[in-house]
């Protein structure tokens, strides 16, 4: 057979999973990504069971859990901390085979960079346009230099080029709240390292949590509900978090006290509507360039990496026919995220809640929860196996 040429736009963890997957397969593999380098800045991903037995298919599940931290331990907590359920990570473990893993995503990104061939990913490299006919396609970037390939995989993220020269201009949905996320050193004798894991206290229209990173660090998140454009243009990120969060359960205050600034990362959270088709011609799109979903359901990085493997085994089964390759990824993959798409609005919904009473309805129903339900509940998502 001869060799195929893939290109792949973005360094990402979606298109780093893609480049793995087709490596596999005998593809030469060219991964394009603007930034000048692996950037050292990001968040803490979760990775549930779904994502790590991806990870096993990829050859990286091992490094994964090495340098990650495995999620013993999960609590919702009201907003003064009284208990409202406490996740069975045991049980979901024991019938999904591996508990789920929180690692940063610099981390992850870099074990998939390290398994690649030397030279895969090109720095620097910003898509201007795509041109292809019947038998190649070729990317155009802003220095000046081109590149062929058979097909061309757009990984670059929900602002992605790649997907204006397929779909066209498509319109972002604001999701209602704002991110402000750290990384810290931080020890509580409640949540101990080697237990990994840790709690969401969940408040009227905000909400904050906290997780062991591995390599001795944790991240914290918070998702405030604010009117766009109210928070975005905040400098002092970790005076907000401590505005906000006042007065509010212990350790919350302390945990973003012991967080440097330069630590803090301020995003205003988005998706878009799911989309019938990814592809045209020889591109085709995945992870958050096809389906940018909001984080309540962690899924992110998970669909991403399902994507991977779905694209490289439907190219492994129609490996001269691209065009059939990309109806069969669609066929497989987009009922999946719009699934995940929709849950994860529907999850935002319930977790930002405001009313006073609709959020007294919700802690009920929490409580009164039994562990096969909560599994149940879930099990579409983390049970799911590509």
């Amino acid at each position: 057979m001869v060799s195929k040429t893939a290109l792949i736009i973005g360094g990402g963890l979606a298109g780093l999973s893609a480049a793995l997957a087709l490596q596999h397969l005998g593809w030469n593999v060219s991964v394009y990504e603007k930034a000048n380098e692996l950037k050292e800045l990001g968040a803490g991903i979760v990775l549930s069971a779904n994502a790590i037995k991806a990870l096993e298919k990829l050859g990286v599940a091992e490094q994964v859990r090495k340098i990650g931290s495995p999620v013993k331990k999960a609590e919702i907590r009201t907003w003064d901390g009284k208990l409202l359920v406490n996740v069975p990570v045991h049980k979901q473990a024991k019938l999904y085979g591996t508990y789920s893993y929180l690692i940063y995503r610099p981390d992850l990104q870099s074990i998939l960079y390290e398994k690649l061939k030397q030279e895969t990913v090109i720095f620097g490299k910003k898509l201007i346009r795509i041109e292809q006919d019947a038998a190649k396609i070729t990317a155009i970037f802003e220095d000046g230099e081109e590149a062929e390939g058979d097909l061309l995989i757009g990984a670059d993220g929900v602002h992605s080029e790649v997907r204006k020269s397929i779909i066209g201009s498509t319109p972002s949905r604001y999701s209602g709240f704002t991110a402000i996320r750290g990384i810290s050193n931080f020890d509580d004798d409640r949540f101990p390292v080697e237990l990994g894991g840790g709690f969401e206290a969940w408040g009227p229209g905000k909400r904050f949590g906290f997780s062991h990173l591995g390599s001795g660090r944790i991240f914290w998140f918070s998702a405030i509900n604010t009117p766009q454009g109210t928070m975005i243009t905040i400098e002092d990120r970790k005076k907000a978090a401590l505005e906000t969060f006042k007065s509010s359960f212990e350790p919350i205050e302390a945990v973003i006290e012991s967080t440097n600034e330069s630590d803090i990362l301020l995003h205003e959270i988005f998706d878009r509507s799911p989309l019938k088709y990814w592809s045209k011609g020889r591109a085709t799109l995945i992870g958050d360039a096809a389906h940018p979903m909001l984080p309540n359901l962690g899924q992110g990085g998970a669909q991403a990496l399902e994507d991977a493997l779905v694209l490289s085994r439907s190219l492994e089964k129609y490996p001269n026919n691209v065009q059939q390759a990309f109806i069969m990824y669609e066929k497989i993959r987009i009922p999946r995220t719009t699934q995940v798409v929709r849950g994860s609005r529907a999850m935002a919904r319930l977790m930002q809640l405001e009313n006073p009473l609709a959020i007294d309805f919700r802690n009920l129903m929490l409580r009164s929860m039994p562990d096969s339900v909560q599994i149940k509940r879930l099990e579409w998502v983390i049970g799911h196996e590509v």
